[in-house]
């Protein structure tokens, strides 16, 4: 008797969970404010950051911290609510990073 239905895999293997790609950059941090899409709401977006994962929201959450508002990460790009870039750009220099403002 021939086989008609397996639960084994087959020829279909499972696929490998990836790393969250990081984002080519040119050395420098971008932070730069946004309203678009936010119902007029300013966020800051800090992008350009050569970290992936849990290392990515441990900073966010410090820099939430810092600032005393809320924010989120989101596709490798923190937002921080309100404007507060200064001291953004404060904190991230002082843990060594190359900052640059981008925007208006």
């Amino acid at each position: 008797m021939s086989l008609v239905y397996s639960t084994d895999g087959g020829r279909i293997k499972p696929e490998k969970e990836q790393e969250e790609a990081q984002t080519f950059s040119d050395g420098f941090v971008r932070i730069r404010r946004e309203t678009a899409g936010r119902k007029g709401k300013g966020v800051i977006t800090v992008a350009g950051l050569p970290l992936v994962g849990d290392e990515l929201k441990k900073l966010a959450q410090v820099l939430k911290k810092k600032c005393g508002t809320g924010g989120s990460v989101k596709d490798g790009i923190i937002e921080i609510q309100g404007d507060k870039r200064d001291v953004i750009k404060a904190e991230l220099e002082k843990q060594g990073y190359k900052v640059k403002l981008a925007g208006g």
